[in-house]
């Protein structure tokens, strides 16, 4: 298998489109270069090497070929090389064979000094012979005609001859390089240039304006000529700020990618090219790390961000020319493919950077086995633009998440989201960021005694606009999306936070926090808890985690390991909204819980329906016979929940004894139940003739 890491560059495939371009330029320009030299007076070449004056023109050529001048970090073709200004005052004052053997003689440098590819180098010396060769046709069209020995000096009547030279020059050298680029990223030779063209003109009109005066002051004061590098200085470093800046607003800080904003202006342009040409496809694959948050919780940020630079190193070094790797935050990266083929060509391309991927990583002395998950979406069979094509990629990645295939297309029968469900993620993305949402508190009381056995943290959402949202809409939404991870990170902190400033305080209520069955899928769980409850302080019964029925219907293979993680952790597990699924018992017993919740929905109906109080019985008895304990929702009533305890049900939840609450007030009403039902001692029989929620005003609960 190849190195995923290996940066070598090969070169084009030999036969491709790219190849035989680049080998027909190379060939032309090494032939007009050879050609040029041959007809050149040997002697004149001699005595000119005697010349100070041509040493010091050469040598600001091949130092101005080192280091080009970038006005924008995101230019296709590069930057403009100063050697530009030198090399064309070298064609008008000593002919063009003189201009071309230290123009190539300077490139030769650069890839020595650069280490660039062979076929690189020779490419550039070809193409810029070309150029040169063009500007060069162009003044001798005009009678220019300089020679090594005598060099001549432009005079005010040969402006337009130099002006004709320099856009020969500037439209050759763009055409050719601009042809590479765009067989190399397979991109139009259009859309290249109108991408570059505009910062390029503008740099090569100076640079070229100024040759004329270079060899003016070569002629009148030699010594002077030097001083032309400093009006060169200030142009880097300008254009080194501006590049700076660009590179910081269009970039992530950690690894260098492009960041969400590049993503955005460089999928618009492919959007608007595969628009303007039929049968064009744009793909964008959201790509989710697997097991991240391990190596993040357990060896800290700066491994975590060393395994992320080495994540965005192998995914560019495995996409192809042209594609474009972005990194969105956290532990997820996007690619965008400008142009692709089909599905089945995007699904080649997520499956090699998911093999760069799997290569063991090395970091700390220890081994590192990372996977991801990808998801893809196209243009137009998906969706019409970046927003939509962003959120389809997340469903399928998510779908190839949950299914833990690795890779899946957008499917839009397994698509629940609709235009008001999308504003609605992204309020809720944002309301993550904000901390709007709050938790509240619901106490279980046992039914025999009075008691709290532990209190319910349920999510609250006041948005800004909507007001109150409920659960409902806004935890499954999240479900679907990447925001569970967050929702369920920020839930656990809270929920332990919580739990902490109770316990240290002398109220010892166990939290039980609801999880979804994607949660348990996640290994990094059991050491979050782990982390949480050491950094706390707490023993691992101070929180419960609640998992639905729907677990038990899903292979337990996937669950086991976080599970078994859990249970050797000491954290409890409960099962929630028993009765609504079709488990079997003997997943039941397989599964390690220690309490069953029976769902609100036959709970509020065993005094008026006599099949409900049979589920609810039976369920009670079905608990009791495994050596649960039984908790009931939704108990509304003093009836219901002296039913539950005519039944032998162990604990009741609901509005009758207590609304959910904040924090501020479930504290105050934790210790108002302790002192008026003699907590402590157990001693009071309980009542279920008045509702203790009363002690607090509804409004506030």
């Amino acid at each position: 298998m190849a190195d995923p890491t290996d940066t070598r560059d090969t070169g084009p495939r030999a036969g491709s489109p790219l190849w035989t371009y680049l080998t027909a330029v190379t060939v032309v320009g090494t032939a007009v270069l050879v050609a040029a030299q041959w007809w050149t007076d040997v002697g004149e070449l001699v005595d000119l090497a005697h010349s100070p004056l041509f040493w010091t023109l050469a040598v600001l050529v091949v130092l101005g070929e080192l280091r080009p001048v970038m006005l924008s970090s995101s230019m296709a073709v590069g930057g403009t090389y100063p050697s530009t200004m030198f090399t064309f005052a070298a064609l008008l004052h000593y002919g063009l064979p003189v201009a071309l053997l230290v123009q190539a003689v300077a490139i030769l440098v650069n890839g020595a000094v650069t280490r660039r590819a062979r076929h690189r180098v020779l490419f550039n010396v070809a193409q810029v012979t070309l150029a040169y060769t063009a500007a060069g046709a162009v003044l001798g069209a005009f009678g220019h005609r300089a020679v090594p020995a005598a060099g001549r000096v432009p005079a005010g009547n040969d402006l337009l001859a130099i002006g004709l030279a320099g856009l020969a020059y500037f439209v050759v050298r763009a055409l050719l390089v601009s042809g590479a680029v765009a067989l190399h990223e397979r991109r139009s030779i259009h859309r290249v240039i109108r991408t570059t063209i505009g910062h390029q003109s503008l740099v090569y009109a100076g640079l070229l304006g100024l040759a004329p005066l270079v060899v003016v002051v070569m002629n009148h004061s030699p010594a002077l000529v030097p001083l032309f590098v400093a009006p060169m200085a200030a142009v880097y470093f300008t254009a080194t700020l501006s590049v700076r800046r660009d590179h910081q607003a269009m970039h992530d800080g950690l690894t260098g990618l492009p960041n969400r904003k590049m993503l955005v202006l460089r999928t618009e342009e492919a959007l608007a090219e595969a628009r303007a040409r039929e049968g064009e496809r744009v793909g964008l694959l959201l790509l989710d790390l697997d097991r991240f948050k391990e190596v993040n919780d357990t060896l800290g940020h700066p491994v975590g961000d060393r395994l992320l630079q080495m994540v965005a190193h192998r995914l560019t070094h495995s996409v192809r020319p042209g594609d474009v790797v972005a990194r969105l935050g956290g532990d997820e990266f996007a690619v965008l493919l400008p142009s692709v083929r089909d599905a089945a060509a995007a699904r080649e391309v997520a499956a090699r950077l998911r093999v760069a991927l799997t290569e063991p990583a090395r970091l700390e002395g220890m081994t590192f086995d990372l996977d991801a998950s990808v998801g893809i979406a196209l243009y137009p069979d998906h969706a019409p633009d970046f927003e939509l094509l962003m959120q389809r990629s997340d469903v399928a990645m998510y779908l190839a998440k949950e299914g833990r295939s690795g890779v899946e297309l957008y499917l839009a029968d397994k698509d629940r989201n609709s235009p008001e469900r999308l504003s609605l993620l992204g309020d809720l993305r944002r309301a993550i960021d904000r901390s709007e949402l709050r938790l509240h508190y619901q106490p279980k009381l046992d039914l025999a005694a009075g008691q709290v056995r532990g209190v319910e943290a349920l999510l609250r959402w006041r948005h800004p606009v909507r007001g109150m949202v409920s659960p409902g809409d806004f935890v499954p939404l999240a479900e679907q999306s990447y925001l569970m991870r967050q929702l369920t990170e920020y839930v656990i902190d809270a929920a332990l936070e919580q739990a902490a400033h109770w316990w240290h305080t002398g109220l010892h209520e166990q939290i039980s926090v609801n999880v979804s069955a994607r949660d348990l899928l996640d290994s990094a769980l059991p050491d979050r808890l782990e982390a949480g409850l050491a950094r706390y302080r707490l023993p691992p019964k101070a929180i419960q985690l609640e998992v639905t029925e729907r677990i038990l219907m899903t292979d337990q293979a996937y669950t086991a390991d976080a599970v078994r993680a859990l249970a050797s952790l000491g954290v409890p597990l409960a099962l929630d909204d028993f009765g609504t699924g079709y488990s079997s018992l003997v997943r039941l017993q397989r599964l390690p819980v220690s309490e069953v919740k029976i769902d609100a929905s036959f709970v509020r109906r065993i005094c008026d329906s006599r099949d409900d109080e049979r589920i609810v019985r039976s369920i009670v008895d079905l608990v009791r016979s495994l050596g649960l304990r039984s908790v009931a929702e939704g108990v509304e009533s003093a009836e219901v929940a002296a039913r539950l305890a005519e039944m032998g049900c162990d604990l009741g939840q609901g509005w009758w004894f207590a609304e959910a609450m904040s924090a501020v007030d479930a504290t105050a009403w934790l210790r108002e139940h302790r002192e008026r039902n003699g907590y402590a001692q157990g001693q009071l029989k309980p009542d279920f003739s008045f509702r203790p929620a009363e002690v607090l005003d509804p409004q506030t609960a």
